[in-house]
């Protein structure tokens, strides 16, 4: 027993050992190590992960979601991902028996944490694993749950092609996001049409390649800014010709300009 009198926390590690969560909604603090989860894995609940610094990566099959501080991504449950993260990467996670109602029971999302819903899962985080479901306790989870499902969705989800040739050149790029290779040069060296390349990748994705490059090129200047790497330097690894372009192309993505994000990561970094 802990000295409030409660049992004590379930370590993270023992999760993956569960059958059922002890409660419907469980959440503890967790910093995660210097490693990258590189390997593929499922949870037989949901998982919202909220990060409090650092970036927080989430790749499925279907796309790559980015998590910024002031945000956390919603994992179903049996979708089958992977994580990575800098290695002070800080975590505050939630587990959930149910998908919420009005969410879809397949689809990850990221979601904007605003400072109640912040204190809300600080507060729920430090709960004894057997809460009163009934009391005081009950009623937090009821009024975080409240919350969640009402945050704003972020547009922070890069989606992924299925068809190997587009996988291919999308997984060049997000490597190498400064690179010049265009639809019309993966069309030559494939020996297809571009008009063709291009209808798949509008039907695969749901964007055209000129959007689709313009949103993966933002979604990894995140983690640079994060690092808090000069942003002119950040506009230009991320093949941007021009300072000004760069932060106009942000402040449309993500409404706010770079220096901004930096503030607020700022003051995640100094949020207790």
């Amino acid at each position: 027993m802990s000295p409030n009198g409660h049992p004590p926390l379930l370590e993270p590690q023992a999760l993956e050992h569960l059958q059922r969560l002890p409660r419907p909604v469980y959440g503890h603090v967790q910093t995660l190590p210097n490693i990258v989860l590189g390997y593929r894995h499922t949870h037989p609940w949901g998982q919202l992960s909220y990060a409090i610094g650092g970036v927080l990566q989430v790749h499925t099959d279907n796309g790559f979601y980015l998590v910024p501080p002031q945000r956390a991504v919603w994992i179903p449950p049996q979708v089958q991902h992977r994580v990575s993260c800098p290695g002070d990467t800080c975590l505050r996670s939630l587990y959930l028996e149910h998908v919420p109602a009005s969410w879809s029971s397949k689809q990850c999302r990221v979601i904007a944490i605003n400072p109640l819903l912040r204190e809300l899962i600080r507060t729920f985080s430090e709960l004894p694993v057997h809460y009163d479901s009934n009391g005081a306790d009950g009623r937090l989870v009821r009024v975080l749950l409240d919350q969640l499902v009402t945050a704003p969705e972020q547009q922070l989800m890069l989606p992924l092609p299925q068809h190997p040739r587009l996988r291919a050149l999308c997984n060049h790029l997000q490597a190498q996001p400064d690179a010049s290779t265009g639809l019309s040069d993966w069309a030559v060296q494939n020996g297809v049409s571009e008009k063709t390349l291009s209808r798949l990748f509008q039907r695969e994705t749901g964007l055209s390649f000129r959007l689709w490059r313009q949103r993966m090129r933002l979604l990894s200047a995140l983690p640079a800014l994060e690092r808090g790497e000069r942003v002119t330097d950040v506009a230009l690894a991320c093949g941007y010709d021009s300072l000004s372009a760069f932060i106009a192309a942000f402040g449309r993505q993500f409404g706010l300009p770079p220096g901004a994000f930096l503030r607020a990561r700022m003051d995640a970094q100094q949020a207790p």
